[in-house]
């Protein structure tokens, strides 16, 4: 299949291209298996109703005939020519047409794609990122490669049922098609693991296409409304920086991913002291499995109480919602944890997350929120409580 970046991209057809694929995947096949699937194919393409063996027969002296005719022009003769002309020569051709392009297209896009998202397949995927990994190598490009897998994916299966679980599935496909650049490839591997290959991308830039892609996840499976944390992790690995083959690099993506996912597992936050928490904000005591309620700002009608308030004072108590919205807060150095942001006032910042034992007392956050650019600040967490669609809302004042 023709590539972004091949030196001669028009050198096969759409249909040539297609039959050099079925020529690789018949290759992996143990013969007794292939006699069925060319019976059918040669009577789809060419109204040629022969049975198992001699379909065999046939396919071997297209792939004969293809070699010859390669050496004998001295350049490469398309699948299809020898095709066509090994049926004529056994008079075996009916119409002068072998397949509709329809049904060729369906043909090439059950080959490479799943069936489930419409992304490339994980067999696409090999042989792809191959191919694209030595042209970097050739014309010292960097390649990145980022994995991706679900966060609690199983927990939804086993709670919503597997219609529910493809339906995230299939909405992640969508997040990828969505953020990718033309030049980007994204494929399912399989179950919920997924992965894009980023020709010409740096560590950089592959990081801030996976935070796009956290974010813009996080937001779009919000009005489900579902009360598991459901998230997508990542792992990243770039040519030339993390290696310059294919299985090192896929390697190195695994392990980054994991080490995200083994954070988000066994990182739990010792509690904070109580001189730690002013004693006007300090949540009251619970049992261990409540969740403490948010302590609230006073209402308006308590400020209209009391007119003199200087305007700095009452500013403390304003907050602007951001409800609504796609602001967002990154957390954390290397890796990153992201949380929405529901309100901003002129202490402090409260955000939503679904796995509030990531975020220590203090943590550091790069804000995203609309109309302003990115703000670096330092937080320190005063309240939580709970929030939207079983999310935890976590209050958190500005440190100098």
């Amino acid at each position: 299949m023709p590539q972004p970046g091949d030196p001669n991209p028009s050198s096969l057809s759409t249909e040539d291209a297609f039959l050099e694929l079925l020529t690789d995947t018949l290759e992996t096949m143990e013969r007794p298996a292939r006699g069925p699937f060319l019976e059918k194919f040669l009577k789809s393409i060419a109204h040629v109703d022969i049975n198992e063996a001699a379909s065999l027969d046939i396919w071997d002296k297209v792939l004969a005939r293809k070699r010859e005719l390669s050496e004998t022009i001295g350049k490469r003769v398309a699948l299809q020519a020898a095709l066509v002309d090994v049926l004529a020569s056994a008079n075996l051709v009916r119409l002068p047409i072998l397949m509709e392009y329809e049904d060729l297209r369906k043909l090439q896009i059950n080959a490479t794609t799943d069936f489930l998202t419409g992304l490339y397949n994980r067999r696409f995927f090999d042989d792809y990122f191959e191919k694209e990994l030595n042209r970097s190598i050739r014309y010292s490009h960097r390649l990145a490669l980022v994995v991706f897998d679900l966060h609690r994916f199983k927990e939804v299966n086993d709670r919503f049922g597997h219609p529910q679980g493809d339906v995230m599935l299939q909405m992640l496909a969508t997040t990828l098609r969505k953020s990718m650049r033309t030049s980007d490839y994204a494929f399912r591997l399989g179950g919920d693991e997924f992965a894009l290959l980023l020709p010409q991308s740096d560590t950089e830039q592959a990081t801030a296409l996976s935070r796009r892609l956290r974010a813009a996840y996080a937001a779009t499976i919000e009005s489900l409304g579902l009360d598991v944390s459901l998230g997508l992790d990542y792992g990243l690995a770039v040519y030339p920086d993390d290696g310059d083959r294919q299985e090192i690099l896929r390697r190195v993506a695994d392990d980054r991913l994991y080490k995200l996912k083994n954070l988000a597992r066994t990182h739990a936050p010792a509690p904070a002291p109580p001189a730690a928490v002013p004693a006007a904000t300090r949540p009251p005591a619970t049992t261990e499995k409540q969740v403490p309620p948010p302590v609230e700002p006073p209402p308006e009608e308590s400020m209209k109480a009391e007119p003199k308030r200087p305007d700095s004072e009452r500013r403390r108590w304003e907050r602007v919602s951001l409800a609504g919205t796609r602001a967002y807060a990154l957390i954390g150095e290397g890796v990153e944890r992201t949380a929405r942001v529901v309100d901003l006032g002129y202490g402090g910042v409260a955000l939503e997350t679904p796995r509030p034992e990531e975020l220590e007392e203090s943590f550091h956050a790069v804000l995203h929120v609309p109309i302003l650019p990115p703000v670096r600040v330092n937080l320190r967490r005063i309240y939580l409580g709970r929030g939207s669609s079983g999310s935890a809302r976590i209050g958190c004042a500005f440190v100098t």
